[in-house]
């Protein structure tokens, strides 16, 4: 079969594509921009192009993924539609990949991708798995872990235009359920109630963060946190740089101890959910402890770039107020004797405008904050909302706006002690010239 898939350099449509690949099919494809994945994917044998433009689509084309990120005017798109050549959403896709098997789902407004390297990780050497991952997880250096014949998914269970309802999981697990994507549920009430339609669609077990546990129904809910009532209990927590220790303590009193190989409060929650999930499925404390402790980490979350005693520099995928307080409360935790410099590239005019305020609050815990222009991904400009808007409104000690451009020289100039750079954008590509620079 010949499968087009119509922005395919994006982490979950890429992840589709390679396993389709690694199963012997066609797969064609278009993106706007290169980049590493889409390498990698012509490396496996994907042909791909890079224009708008519908005379380098194959005739032999009889299948279509898409992501919602493609706007319904894109020539293409209107092109399979008009020669009615089947198209489905990547959501769909997935669904359809994973129904028949015993599934692993982790959803949430963040935590769920490092949440699902983790199960991944965990469950690899014991369980036949393949895995949907919406990072590259260092462990395996890929967003995708395949086995033809699996017994059980891992999947990662996008919100995003209610992508997470084509799933029916065996177990579940929700991290988190902050208001965002309002461009597309208008308010967080609307985000709720397609937590709840998903957690309808969960077949055994719900695994649940304490601080939504009130807000979603299951008939077999367990909740994980640092409260004395949540099912597995969080406790005695050490931070080192690069690592973290805990124990889980389940409601009948059994006490876990376990090491995780990434720091930060927010890691060793993610970390209690997928050892919460390895308990369910039946690891032992040994098998569990050997596969966290070797766990590295995903690619842009808490990621090391320089550490050194003099100069640390962390870069993460954070984009939404939440998740930029989690890291930046983790970073100036490890480095509370050093001074702090953020680098945040807002993403999305919507979401800067619906979150301004919030955004302007976690950026002011910075000692020294630097804001690049709006990455504006699928939107059009707002009027107002820009990202000198946003800097009026941080308070922090010293901050600036500078271009992409003149990053680089900026940071060399103002030397930082410890540099964490935040943002969903394209800020990644800046951060190879951005370490040889400091370096």
């Amino acid at each position: 079969m010949a499968i087009y898939f119509l922005g395919i350099g994006g982490i979950g449509m890429s992840a589709i594509a390679r396993y389709f690949l690694q199963c012997g099919e066609k797969v064609y494809g278009y993106d706007r921009t290169p980049s590493a994945l889409t390498e990698q994917l012509q490396e496996a044998g994907a042909i791909l192009h890079f224009e708008e433009d519908v005379t380098q689509i194959p005739d032999e084309v009889e299948y279509v993924v898409y992501t919602p990120a493609v706007p319904k005017s894109h020539k293409e798109y209107n092109y399979f539609q008009e020669h009615n050549i089947p198209i489905h959403k990547r959501s769909e896709v997935l669904g359809k990949l994973t129904d028949g098997h015993p599934a692993v789902a982790v959803a949430g407004t963040h935590g769920k991708t490092t949440t699902t390297a983790m199960l991944a990780h965990l469950l690899d050497p014991y369980r036949k798995i393949t895995a949907f991952i919406g990072g590259i997880a260092k462990n395996f250096d890929s967003n995708i872990v395949i086995h033809k014949d699996f017994d059980i998914a891992v999947v990662e269970a996008d919100e995003f235009d209610r992508s997470f309802l084509t799933l029916h999981p065996s177990i579940a697990v929700i991290t988190s359920m902050d208001a965002d994507h309002l461009d597309v549920y208008g308010d967080r009430s609307h985000l709720i109630e397609s937590f709840q339609l998903f957690a309808n669609q969960v077949k055994d077990t719900l695994l649940v963060h304490e601080k939504v546990a009130g807000l979603v129904r299951h008939p077999h809910k367990l909740v994980y946190g640092v409260g004395e009532a949540c099912d597995y209990r969080i406790g005695e927590v050490a931070m080192e740089a690069r690592a973290a220790r805990f124990t889980l303590t389940e409601s009948n009193g059994n006490t876990h101890r376990f090491t995780i190989g990434v720091s930060g409060m927010h890691n060793v929650t993610n970390a209690a959910a997928a050892c919460a999930v390895g308990l369910l499925t039946g690891l032992s404390d040994e098998q569990i402890h050997r596969q966290m402790e070797t766990f590295s980490g995903v690619k842009r979350r808490f990621d090391y770039q320089i550490c050194r005693d003099d100069l640390v520099f962390i870069d993460d995928y954070a984009h939404h107020p939440e998740e930029i307080r989690a890291i930046v409360t983790a970073v100036k935790r490890l480095y509370a004797d050093r001074e702090l410099t953020v680098v945040f590239q807002p993403h999305l005019y919507t979401r800067t405008r619906d979150f301004g305020p919030q955004f302007a609050e976690v950026l002011s815990l910075a000692d020294h904050v630097v804001l690049l222009d709006i990455y504006p991904a699928r939107e059009l400009p707002i009027e107002g909302i820009t990202s000198q808007w946003l800097l009026e409104q941080i308070s922090s000690k010293s901050k600036i706006l500078v271009s992409k451009e003149m990053l680089v020289p900026y940071l060399c100039e103002n030397r930082p002690q410890v540099l964490l750079t935040v943002g969903a954008g394209d800020i990644d590509r800046l951060v190879p010239g951005i370490k040889a620079g400091l370096e």
